[in-house]
Parts: C-alpha cells; sequence; structure tokens
C-alpha cells in the first residue's frame, strides 16, 4: 500500500489540495462556489475534499459508511464542526434515516472516487437527485474500471500486486486467487472483489445517468489523473481528444473521469 493512504492527515491535506485546485474549478464551470453554498459529500472520508469548500464559506455534510474515517474527519474539521459550518454522519447512503436527517436540499453533491464503490448505481443516482435543490448539481470524479488501476489493487500489501496494472480485469476466479496467492488478507481481497463488482466504465456511468432522468452539464476525462499530481508528482494531463471520442476504447487509458450532473432546463 502506498504511504499516502496510510497517513491520514498527508492524505487530508492532498484531498484538500487537490479539491483547491482542480476540482472546484471544474464544478465552477456550471456553478459558482461561494460563501452560504450547500454541499453534500458522500463518502468523505477523512474530509479533506470537504475541507475545500468549508474553506470557501460552503456550509457541508459529510456522509462517510466508516466509523474509522469519521472519526479522523472529526478530529481534522473540529474547529468547523464547532461553529456549525458542517456536519458529519456515520451512515451508508441508502439508509432510509438519511432522508430525515437532510433538513434541506443540497446546492452541490460530491462524490470523488466513491460512485465506484457503491453497488445498484441506478438507484444511487435516483436517490441523489432527491437530495438536490431546484437548480442543484452532482460532481462525480472516478477510475473507469477498465483502466490501469481501476481495481484500486493499488492497496495491497504485496508491492509486485500494488504497482501490476490490469491484472484486475481478469475473471473473477482467477483475478481472486492471485490475491490469495500473493497473500493478501481476507479483508483486501474482499474490498477488491467488491470494487470488482461494482466498477463502473464511462459508458454505464453515462447510461445511468440518462436513466435517472439526469444530464451531463460538463464532462473531463484525463490522461493522467490530477491527483498524481500530489500522489507522484506526475503533471496532469487531459486525454487526447480523438481518444475520448472513442466508446470503450477509452476507458483502457482514462485514468480519471470528471463529470457535473444536473437536472434537465424545464
Amino acid at each position: 500500500m502506498f504511504s499516502f493512504h496510510l497517513d491520514k492527515d498527508s492524505y487530508f491535506r492532498i484531498q484538500r489540495d487537490h479539491a483547491r485546485a482542480f476540482i472546484i474549478p471544474f464544478i465552477e464551470k456550471v456553478l459558482s462556489v461561494t460563501a452560504g453554498l450547500r454541499v453534500l459529500e458522500v463518502g468523505c472520508g477523512e474530509g479533506g475534499v470537504l475541507a475545500a469548500f468549508l474553506d470557501r464559506g460552503c456550509y457541508g455534510t459529510g456522509v462517510e459508511l466508516s466509523p474509522a474515517r469519521t472519526a479522523h474527519a472529526q478530529r481534522l474539521l473540529a474547529d468547523c464542526l464547532k461553529s456549525g459550518q458542517v456536519e458529519l454522519i456515520c451512515a451508508n447512503i441508502y439508509d432510509e434515516s438519511l432522508t430525515l436527517s437532510f433538513s434541506e436540499r443540497f446546492d452541490l453533491i460530491v462524490l470523488k472516487d466513491v460512485v465506484e464503490h457503491i453497488p445498484d448505481q441506478r438507484r444511487l443516482l435516483r436517490r441523489l437527485a432527491g437530495f438536490l435543490s431546484k437548480n442543484g448539481i452532482l460532481f462525480f470524479g472516478f477510475p473507469p474500471w477498465q483502466m490501469p488501476f481501476g481495481g484500486h489493487q493499488q492497496i495491497c500489501q504485496n508491492p509486485i500486486l500494488a504497482h501490476l496494472p490490469y491484472y484486475h480485469l481478469l475473471p473473477a476466479f482467477l483475478y481472486r486467487a492471485l490475491l490469495k496467492a500473493g497473500q493478501e488478507s481476507e479483508n483486501t481481497i474482499k474490498n477488491l472483489m467488491d470494487v470488482k463488482a461494482t466498477g463502473l466504465s464511462i459508458e454505464q456511468f453515462e447510461r445511468y445517468v440518462r436513466e435517472a432522468g439526469l444530464q451531463v452539464a460538463a464532462r473531463e476525462l484525463f490522461l493522467i489523473n490530477p491527483i498524481y499530481l500530489y500522489k507522484f508528482g506526475w503533471q496532469p494531463r487531459v486525454q487526447f481528444q480523438w481518444l475520448s471520442k472513442l466508446p470503450y476504447v477509452r476507458n483502457f487509458f482514462t485514468t480519471a473521469a470528471f463529470y457535473v450532473v444536473s437536472k434537465p432546463a424545464v
């Protein structure tokens, strides 16, 4: 596993800086991120992405499934929690109790490297649409499943498996056998098999958007994911125009897909 995944404070800073430099400017192609905006982040982790919006004066709500990661977020966002600028909820996004918790609709809903982990994405998009204010939008950033590390195999403890591209595309029984032969823990294997079951292609995602009665308001595909600047020192690079227009093939060479999704104009 890469060291930045283990140091929660460093990872918080990476996520905050990445959101400031790339996510917010992309969102602002459609919506100005200004003070008072109500922002929901699904799968907020340690709260780094959400922190970038709090720095802009937005009001934030973070939903996180992991109690441990929620605890880290509570520590790192303690001042904002104290002032009432942010609320952190440890829950599954499908929990019906959340509907009652959200007393107001959101102007912006953010899912950064999260949608590919959540089962039944058709249902998810319909549910999230119900949390939007009248002119609210959604931001999604995710790695297409077929890209070199779309299986999130970088979380492996075995250094060879952590750096080996594309093998997550093997049939499930072979993939599991390889992870087991590499002496990965049962928990890691379960997590990676779960991602294999929920991984998204660009084409799948755009189909689910349409089926939810939503539309793509902005899209950017990256040959080199912007977050690699902070993780590896690699300069971000937008996908080649000709390749970004090739369905299915583009998934294998696109390391990040950014979307702003909105309700259709009335």
